[in-house]
């Protein structure tokens, strides 16, 4: 069930940066160190996203689960992207997209810049 609601927040907001004018690169992009959710570009920015998706806050807000030991890996993972896919010169930046479903509606927060 968890995978499901994950994958279900992940298209949601998906399709919440292709509103806002962001261009999807990768999805689910995978290394032998993690994985970014999604990856995408805006305005010459790479942006590595992090998607939490929840039930309810009940434990705290989805964000809160991007700890530091996760912030490093997601860091040594887009360190590999940048060698295989991106200019190194190109900004980038590392964001978190809470999910929250609750009572059959769908809260979507964009964190910029969340670490």
């Amino acid at each position: 069930m968890n995978k499901k609601i994950g994958a279900y927040g992940e298209e949601v907001s998906e399709k919440f940066l292709i509103d806002k004018g962001y261009k999807i690169l990768h999805t689910n992009y995978k290394t032998k160190i993690g994985e970014i959710d999604i990856i995408a570009k805006k305005d010459n920015v790479i942006c590595y996203i992090e998607v939490k998706t929840r039930r309810s806050t009940k434990f705290g807000m989805p964000c809160e689960a991007v700890n530091y030991k996760k912030q490093k890996i997601y860091r040594m993972v887009a360190s590999r992207y940048v060698k295989h896919y991106a200019n190194k010169t190109v900004d980038f930046r590392f964001d978190v997209i809470e999910v929250v479903l609750k009572y059959k509606k769908c809260y979507l927060r964009h964190l910029e810049n969340a670490f």
